[in-house]
């Protein structure tokens, strides 16, 4: 009894570092044993211990600790890789972002490394966000979708975004004109929320994934950039054959579909596992 009391308290365990540096967020910085992130129009604090502190006072599940992390662990252990995976970074986390940050922190992200997308949402944020203190620290919330709506494509270019500042400026035009809707599509299927967000210029498969994964509840999402790509080769590759080295709209569908038959419904979280593991492997820096 005492065990299985001490593995399922195992479970609960949220490891702040390897979860924040994981490629799912961008703005957040370490202070001695501190995180401090922008979340929209929050600025949140997070101990070692996983206990969260926000800015607005407001109530976030930014570790999602509802979720049923013993039963999703249980689901995605399908092979020693992924045993592997979870055994090393156990305590590995989904976050739940704000959903417009995450939206633009992705299409940032798209060719792009951690450390640039770090520098180009920091202009972003500098530019057109406000400036507020907490804990006698200096911080600038992310840009209100209307705040981005209604600057040039020149003035968002100026934060190191290139071609990228077209596609952030019509998303930030369809929220604004609420022909996005988060809470819908929180709600709505995976297809059916892929779709509406794939219907951004700028917006693939790889990138939809993401946003869905870190902010839009669809843990089924899985996200396939090169890491993955070389990943799936490298270990999976009697299960997930690829025919090409670049994977086209309905290869993506195919393999997506595989994916989540072999992994479960908490497919997501055997990806960030996965991503986690191998860039650690190779020593890739993160924030």
């Amino acid at each position: 009894m005492k065990k299985l009391q001490s593995k399922m308290q195992n479970y609960q365990i949220i490891n702040v570092d390897n979860s924040i540096n994981s490629g799912q967020v961008f703005l957040w910085k370490k202070y001695n044993d501190r995180w401090y992130g922008v979340n929209g129009q929050d600025v949140l604090k997070i101990t070692n211990s996983g206990n969260v502190k926000s800015y607005q006072n407001t109530k976030t599940d930014f570790f999602r600790k509802t979720d049923n992390i013993e039963k999703i662990i249980k689901s995605i252990s399908k092979d020693p890789v992924t045993k592997k995976a979870v055994k090393h970074y156990l305590g590995l986390r989904i976050l739940e972002q704000d959903p417009f940050q995450c939206l633009i922190s992705f299409i940032v992200s798209s060719n792009s490394n951690i450390q640039k997308i770090k520098n180009s949402l920091e202009k972003i944020s500098k530019k057109f966000g406000t400036k507020v203190e907490f804990d006698n620290q200096e911080f600038f919330l992310f840009p209100k979708p209307e705040n981005l709506a209604k600057v040039s494509i020149n003035e968002i270019k100026s934060c190191g975004v290139g071609y990228r500042a077209n596609f952030i400026k019509e998303a930030a035009n369809r929220v604004v004109l609420e022909k996005m809707n988060f809470e819908y599509l929180k709600k709505c299927s995976y297809q059916e929320a892929k779709k509406e967000i794939c219907q951004i210029p700028g917006i693939g498969n790889k990138v939809a994934d993401c946003i869905m994964l870190f902010s839009l509840n669809k843990l089924e999402a899985f996200p396939l950039d090169r890491w993955m790509i070389r990943i799936l080769e490298k270990y999976y590759s009697d299960k997930f054959y690829l025919e090409t080295k670049t994977i086209t709209e309905k290869q993506y569908e195919i393999l997506h579909e595989k994916i989540v038959n072999y992994f479960g419904p908490f497919a997501g979280y055997a990806q960030q596992f996965l991503f986690k593991m191998e860039r650690e492997n190779y020593q890739k820096k993160w924030l």
